[in-house]
């Protein structure tokens, strides 16, 4: 298996580890704190401010997939998988941080930190679409 498929492969599987996390989480809070309501806000605002953390860290995830994600793919779907390969769990260790700092804190620090780990990988994704790009003109 190449990088990028493994690297596509643990990015969907973070973001399914997420989403495990979030139905634990509101069944246990649900549980703890008596309520009969199986609604939740899509936010996680309902259900204490950890639980907001996780549903957040994990839209994060869904909302970067289609960049990261879509060129992951691209690659693959282009014989270029050798321009991501290098890179490719990099990014997918920098979306694991962020996630994890999101669900740990949100004090300035965190958000700076968050934002860093973000930043790293708009910043390889650009490169490899970059490359991409530049492959076939």
């Amino acid at each position: 298996m190449n990088e990028t498929i493994l690297a596509l492969s643990a990015y969907i599987a973070w973001t399914m580890i997420l989403l495990v996390c979030i139905a634990v989480y509101r069944t246990t809070y649900n549980k703890k704190n008596q309520r009969t309501s199986l609604k939740f806000d899509t936010n996680g605002n309902d259900v204490g401010d950890l639980g907001a953390r996780i549903t957040r860290a994990h839209a994060n995830c869904f909302e970067s997939f289609s960049f990261i994600g879509g060129t992951l793919l691209l690659a693959l779907a282009t014989g270029s998988a050798a321009i991501t390969n290098g890179l490719a769990m990099v990014v997918v260790a920098a979306r694991v941080i962020q996630s994890a700092i999101h669900i740990a804190s949100v004090s300035n620090t965190a958000i700076s930190a968050r934002f860093v780990f973000f930043l790293i990988q708009v910043a390889i994704v650009a490169y490899w679409l970059y490359l991409i790009v530049i492959k076939f003109i």
